[in-house]
């Protein structure tokens, strides 16, 4: 059961597990683009290019689909990204459980987001965990978790991809360890949970007056959405690829130090912020070069929170 990129490169590993597949979940496609087509959803896609059947509920909660998996008799559930709380009915359906890929090292981000605010609070050590879903939201017993050491410059985009690969191959490690009895599922400790809550677009608005290394993370964090932005005489500015630039800064935070085929140099409460690659409201994403060969922005001027 999944529904995004990152639900399918589980499947796309359960294929070539060598278990047999009984039927995959996705939620129903959805409208998309300006034409508002339907578009199937990652996982499907990815289950119909393996000859796999695919049924699409509204619901996990409707009768007949319940029937439907109770029908099945599955061993064991696996639920990546799938976007619909689970009825206890299905929870306590498959034998060895329903099994989900969870992109953080439990219990620390629990939630929508758990990749995104790992970068944007700064996080040393991230990861993947695979756990027994119960009635709560990720709060279940770990079966297993492994973990990596996130690079410098990583954003939300790439860390999703490595993820996604690790997480894929600990639940074939997890299934393994289950058919042989050797995995033995560990309770969350509660006092240590941080919950990672759903993004929104005004997470992206930018506040100068914080230090560019807390930016840094931020426009990170938030690349490919809901992105980190800015205002500059009424127009709204995105911002990707950041450097932070170790220097005093006397000028009042958001003052554009420099504007050139470097990027835009910008200062913050502490030290400044080089963005290297800038969007326009309504337009492509570019590098700084080629973004100010189109639109000049003034040194000297100033960045604002609102339009």
């Amino acid at each position: 059961m999944g529904t995004p990129h990152f639900a399918a490169t589980a499947l796309s590993a359960l294929v070539g597990g060598g278990d047999e597949l009984a039927l995959v979940v996705s939620q129903p496609d959805r409208p998309k683009g300006r034409g508002r087509h339907l578009n199937a959803t990652p996982v499907k896609e990815t289950a119909l290019a393996h000859g796999l059947p695919v049924t699409q509920p509204e619901s996990p909660k409707d009768a007949d689909f319940l029937g439907q998996i109770a029908q099945i008799r599955p061993d064991a559930i696996i639920v990546v990204a799938y976007g619909r709380i689970l009825p206890p009915a299905l929870l306590a359906l498959p034998p060895l459980g329903c099994l989900n890929i969870h992109a953080s090292l439990l219990p620390a981000h629990r939630g929508a987001a758990p990749v995104q605010w790992s970068i944007i609070n700064g996080d040393r050590e991230v990861g993947v965990s695979v756990m027994r879903m119960d009635a709560s939201l990720d709060t279940g017993a770990v079966l297993l978790q492994k973990a990596i050491y996130p690079a410098t410059d990583e954003t939300a985009a790439t860390l999703f991809a490595k993820l996604a690969s690790l997480g894929a191959a600990a639940l074939l490690e997890t299934l393994a360890l289950l058919k042989t009895g050797g995995s033995e599922a560990k309770e969350q400790d509660d006092r240590l949970a941080t919950w990672a809550r759903p993004l929104k677009k005004e997470d992206g608005l930018i506040d100068w007056t914080r230090p560019a290394k807390e930016l840094h993370r931020l426009v990170r964090g938030l690349d490919p959405w809901p992105t980190a932005f800015s205002y500059l005489d009424g127009q709204k500015f995105q911002f990707f690829a950041p450097e932070v630039v170790y220097q005093s800064v006397s000028k009042l935070p958001g003052t554009v130090l420099f504007a050139d085929k470097r990027g835009l140099l910008v200062a913050c409460g502490e030290n400044a912020l080089l963005l290297r690659e800038i969007q326009a409201a309504g337009k492509k994403r570019l590098p700084a070069a080629s973004f100010l060969l189109g639109q000049k922005i003034a040194p000297m001027s100033r960045f604002t929170p609102s339009s």
